[in-house]
């Protein structure tokens, strides 16, 4: 049964005109407000993830469930469908388990927070947020297990539920599922922070409800999902053809020797809707990189790059669902049937947004964007501490890794940089501090950039020195399949990882690996995935390659993907550097829209000499099998 929302005040909201000065008013505090939800989050949570890093997504939504600020979209919708029980004022509901809720959040250790907002008996907005938690328990430190075959081995899950009831707070509820975690200070202040976020906005829309009147704060939030939508459909109609076209991308392995897993999606235009297809997409994991996709965020990530390429100043919003049809195939990688794993979903997640660049850059090659940092790499380190005076106390790590944006129309990847754009690091001080270890290198690492006109972002080489004995884990890709170029750039760098002892033993690691033990004075090099390039990199200026030379950003040796002789210190050769163009050009002929580099089977072929790793072998799918 659906969701009851007992409202005292039966009267509806009246539709009213909105002068545009009000209306940009309006808008203006909804993105405050927003903004004020993280200043609160990270002001008073405790995980580094979200503390430090900001790894949480607020939510404000019109009193129907449509997200009016925000960043994945609204899940509001799916979630009344699927909760048998009341909304009344003073609830609010906490919830972690994607299967309830269609996928809004889309593995456990996003906790989510949903306050429906109430004024003098109505219901006005709802505000959410979730954030990811550094523990839910499970069977490993950190509660993201790579072999998982079900989502019961990967921590507490928790239905929709209210954490307050008619103004009454559920201690006993909180109380078990912290019983749970292996981190329950952190858990915790991370659960009050989100609510204290949520509480926030719902003050500030009251206030301008109180402000303006009830019915011209609802008229505004209404009229901004109009006014995106008139903007989506101009959009759509500019940017979508009829003729369908398709785009599809890979995940590197499942962490457990399987890979690459084939994600594809096919677009085209059916009057003033888009319809994007997911068909020819891999069955689901044994493993756990299985992405329960929602189909609202999926429309949500696919306005958000119509307007961040074609139109920045769109404020997006829910208002244009209606223009998106998605198809997802059920039972496949990205709509996963329960109880399958998910905890490793962040692949699939990112390469979403590289296939949309692919497909939406195919009528536009000019706004088309390369491959880039589309994954969000994890680090987990755990122990006890042997360090003098800590006397053994357990500490549990949980960071997120930066690396290469692609090239781009208007200029060059960042370096080092999130997949997120509201990420930031974890300040090296803060490891050193609270962590037994030393950060030894955190600087770009040169050449892992793709070459182009635009030079894609390089990524990121970070040592850690281990200072107590204790465990690992890693959880990255790109390692296997390359970032691609586009309009004539090369593919980026491919990420490794490194384990140094200290006898300046190298021994090559996974991207996806488990409990790998380490001891004091062991090295981690973790080193990240540039962006692809864009555009012909023999028309890059030669000075600025020499420059970056210089930099750190090039080596001698990497200028040459530019056709740029120089030396070390960026002095370019100008006869040898126009010579060197000429025979490049000779040899490659006409540049492609992309560079995907060697197909599947030849990167198989010379997987383990070029990475050091043996090559995934071809998946293969019980479950479908079995269901045929």
């Amino acid at each position: 049964m659906p969701a009851t929302i007992v409202e005292t005040n039966p009267a509806p909201f009246r539709r009213v005109a909105i002068d545009p000065v009000t209306l940009d008013i309006i808008e203006n505090a909804l993105r405050n407000a927003r903004i004020e939800m993280d200043a609160t989050l990270v002001r008073t949570a405790m995980s580094p993830g979200i503390r430090e890093q900001g790894d949480a997504f607020p939510l404000i939504a019109d009193h129907a469930g449509r997200m009016i600020v925000g960043q994945f979209g609204s899940f509001i919708d799916g979630f009344l469908r699927g909760f048998d029980g009341t909304l009344e004022d003073g609830d609010m509901i906490f919830l972690s388990d994607p299967y309830s809720c269609e996928g809004a959040i889309s593995h456990a250790n996003d906790w989510l927070v949903l306050l429906p907002v109430f004024k003098d008996g109505r219901l006005l907005a709802y505000t959410a947020m979730f954030g990811h938690q550094s523990d839910i328990g499970g069977k490993v430190v950190g509660s993201m297990p790579i072999n998982a075959r079900s989502i019961f081995e990967e921590g507490v899950r928790v239905p929709p539920v209210k954490i307050w009831k008619k103004g009454e707070y559920n201690a006993d509820l909180v109380r078990l599922v912290m019983h749970q975690v292996r981190k329950p200070d952190w858990c915790q202040a991370d659960l009050n922070a989100i609510v204290a976020s949520c509480r926030v906005a719902a003050r500030r829309v009251i206030e301008m409800a109180e402000r303006f009147g009830d019915d011209v704060y609802v008229s505004a939030t209404q009229e901004l999902l109009a006014r995106n939508h008139r903007a989506m459909k101009a959009l759509i109609g500019q940017a979508v053809a009829e003729e369908p076209v398709s785009f599809e991308d890979f995940i590197c392995d499942d962490g457990v020797g399987c890979g690459p897993y084939r994600i594809k999606c096919t677009m085209w235009r059916e009057g003033e809707k888009v319809v994007l297809d997911f068909a020819g997409t891999d069955p689901q994991s044994q493993a756990s990189i299985n992405f329960y996709l929602n189909e609202n965020m999926f429309k949500m990530f696919f306005g958000i790059y119509m307007i961040m390429v074609f139109d920045p100043q769109i404020l997006f919003n829910d208002g244009f669902y209606d223009l998106i049809e998605v198809r997802i195939p059920e039972g496949s990688l990205l709509k996963p049937r329960f109880p399958a794993a998910l905890s490793g979903r962040t692949h699939a997640l990112g390469r979403i947004f590289d296939i949309l660049g692919g497909l939406l850059g195919q009528k536009t090659p000019e706004f088309l964007n390369a491959a880039g940092f589309s994954s969000s790499p994890h680090l987990f380190y755990s122990g006890n501490d042997q360090r003098p005076g800590k006397g053994g106390e357990w500490f549990q790590l949980f960071q997120i890794g930066f690396g290469g944006i692609p090239g781009r129309p208007l200029g060059d990847g960042p370096d080092g940089h999130s997949l997120w754009p509201g990420f930031t690091n974890v300040p090296n001080e803060f490891l050193e501090r609270y962590f037994p270890m030393i950060i030894e290198r955190y600087e770009c690492e040169p050449d892992s950039g793709g070459a182009g006109l635009h030079r894609g972002g390089n990524g990121i080489r970070m040592t850690y020195r281990f200072l107590s004995a204790g465990t690992i884990s890693i959880h990255d890709d790109r390692w296997f399949v390359p970032p691609w170029g586009v309009n004539g750039g090369a593919p980026g760098m491919r990420a490794r990882k490194i384990l140094e002892k200290p006898d300046g033993t190298r021994i090559i690691i996974g991207n996806k690996v488990e409990d790998v033990a380490v001891e004091a004075d062991d090295q981690l090099h973790f080193i990240t995935w540039g962006g692809g390039g864009w555009g012909d990199p023999l028309a890059r200026e030669p000075a600025l390659v020499g420059k970056e030379i210089v930099q750190g950003l090039v080596t001698p040796a990497g200028a040459r993907a530019y056709g740029v002789v120089a030396d070390a210190d960026g002095t370019v050769d100008a006869a040898a550097t126009e010579a060197l163009r000429a025979e490049l050009r000779a040899r490659r002929g006409p540049t492609a829209l992309f560079d995907f580099g060697p197909p599947i089977d030849v990167l198989r072929e010379r997987c383990l000499a070029e990475t050091g790793l043996p090559a995934p072998v071809q998946p293969v799918w019980p479950l479908l099998e079995a269901a045929e």
